[in-house]
């Protein structure tokens, strides 16, 4: 394990999850639960299967997670986050929190995968008193759907039977617009198509706003 030899404890934290992809196979684990490393792949896309498998074993020995063969059918590897593992979902939900302010542009390289909204909650407060809502949001062609009710909200990979609002569009115009970004018309002029009860964008607040011509954009 490489390190910064500073007797300091957030040195000593960056030289276990400090290397290149270390904390999204974390984020992976966090939000699949136990996975192949084919399932690993997908929700990591661009990294290389050896690249994979050194930082797997890397936080294997580093206690952050455990492997164990899965019985039949399924008959191969599971990787599991250990008790240490688990406990940096505070740290990656923080980081997904601050990372928002970097979200007003969107390259086209840039993948997307629905799960990675599993973190959407974070983002929001919602009126206690409001009737139970659905959002389906379909972002680069990946669903997932937003669920408001008793005072919460709640995400799921998929679609919704009768949503009562659909967002469909690029990532960029979906995800600003839910977290206050960009506002509808600005999310429309990039290719978003609202369909249904727009007035439910109102009962989402983002916890920390962000505007788009703020902090992201500082040299």
């Amino acid at each position: 394990m490489r390190s910064y030899g500073h007797f300091c404890s957030v040195a000593r934290a960056l030289d276990v999850v400090g290397d290149r992809w270390t904390l999204l196979i974390v984020r992976e684990l966090l939000l699949q639960g136990p996975c192949r490393f084919t399932d690993l792949r997908n929700g990591l896309p661009g990294i290389a299967p050896n690249l994979l498998s050194t930082r797997l074993k890397e936080l294997e020995a580093a206690g952050l997670i455990t492997r164990e063969d899965a019985p039949p059918p399924i008959a191969t590897v599971l990787y599991t986050l250990s008790e240490t593992g688990q406990a940096l979902a505070p740290t990656l939900k923080a980081l997904g929190q601050w990372g928002l302010r970097f979200m007003a542009e969107e390259r086209p390289e840039d993948a997307f995968r629905a799960q990675w909204l599993a973190y959407a909650p974070e983002w929001f407060t919602v009126d206690a008193g409001g009737p139970p809502a659905v959002i389906q949001l379909v972002a680069g062609g990946e669903a997932a759907v937003i669920e408001l009710g008793d005072g919460e909200v709640r995400t799921r990979v998929g679609r919704a039977t009768e949503p009562d609002l659909v967002l469909d569009g690029p990532p960029r115009a979906v995800l600003g617009l839910l977290n206050g970004l960009i506002g509808v018309e600005v999310a429309e002029q990039l290719g978003l198509v609202a369909t249904g009860r727009r007035e439910l964008l109102g009962r989402l607040r983002p916890i920390a706003s962000v505007d788009a011509e703020g902090d992201g954009d500082q040299p």
